[in-house]
């Protein structure tokens, strides 16, 4: 099996991600995010592990590479899982696509990414941060093992002050839990002041293994997230979405709060066409163009 291979293999009609690649160090991931996806198709999903002989793997693939497209890093497994701190995997792959001029986007939810500043400023590289939420308890639930919101909005910081293009995610929204629009408004600006350029948005798409998680961690919001998702919510690329119109509400808020601060935005998988943006949703037109 390939370790670089094109992103989005299933060929999701309501994917926009421009073309790219992906690539990853390790299966699995450490976060044990409660709304995680890949609970439905990877073995042992919340224990990240290096992948078997990568460094000689990826070395031997780069040859093979297209350079002007994005690898993406990663799709469903942080690049910067507790074990990295020890193993640099994510840093020798790094410095590996630097040597070859590769364009990467770096996507995370991990302070970590911030030891990499050196290596990134010589790199046609942008990095995007995920952020649900500002409350620290909150994301505690939401991210059991994830650092917190204020060590990744703090790198964010860094990262700018670097010169590093950066992009935010806020992903997933979920209804009645971090979705209120004062909350929102305080994150974005947040984002603002830490020199994001770009944020995409996306509502929780629910399976039903993530959605156990997250009505056991939250039981007072079990009977709300019942009603929007299995009630009256719709089923469409193989998990149950809320409405078009409650998602529409939702992103469309997001939107107009970025753009009141100068950052674009797109919005991911929602089938929402008017909310689409000439900007890449992955936040890859942030990588330079030049080698």
């Amino acid at each position: 099996m390939r370790l670089i291979a094109p992103f989005d293999p299933w060929c999701s009609k309501i994917c926009t991600c421009p073309s790219k690649y992906s690539l990853s160090a390790y299966t699995g991931c450490s976060h044990r995010c409660l709304y995680c996806y890949i609970t439905s198709y990877v073995r042992d999903p919340f224990n990240a592990r290096p992948k078997k002989d990568f460094i000689r793997r990826l070395t031997r693939e780069m040859p093979k590479v297209e350079r002007d497209i994005p690898i993406a890093i990663a799709s469903s497994s942080d690049p910067y899982p507790p074990c990295e701190e020890e193993l640099e995997l994510t840093r020798a792959m790094l410095k590996i696509l630097v040597r070859w001029s590769a364009k990467i986007l770096l996507i995370t939810k991990s302070n970590l990414v911030g030891r990499d500043i050196d290596i990134l400023k010589s790199a046609r590289a942008a990095v995007g941060i995920t952020i649900t939420t500002l409350d620290s308890e909150l994301a505690a639930r939401l991210e059991p093992s994830a650092p917190s919101p204020d060590k990744r909005l703090n790198t964010l910081a860094e990262l700018n002050d670097a010169g590093i293009m950066c992009g935010a995610r806020i992903d997933p929204i979920i209804p009645g839990i971090n979705s209120d629009e004062k909350h929102l408004g305080e994150l974005v600006n947040s984002l603002a002041k830490a020199g994001v350029k770009h944020v995409t948005a996306s509502t929780y798409k629910a399976k039903p293994d993530s959605y156990r998680r997250l009505a056991n961690a939250f039981p007072d919001h079990e009977r709300y997230l019942r009603f929007h998702y299995w009630t009256m919510g719709e089923s469409m690329a193989g998990s149950r979405y809320l409405t078009s119109e409650m998602r529409l509400k939702l992103i469309k808020g997001v939107k107009q709060l970025a753009e009141a601060r100068g950052i674009s935005f797109a919005s991911c998988r929602e089938g929402l066409r008017d909310y689409e943006s000439s900007a890449s949703c992955d936040s890859s037109h942030l990588i330079p163009n030049v080698s």
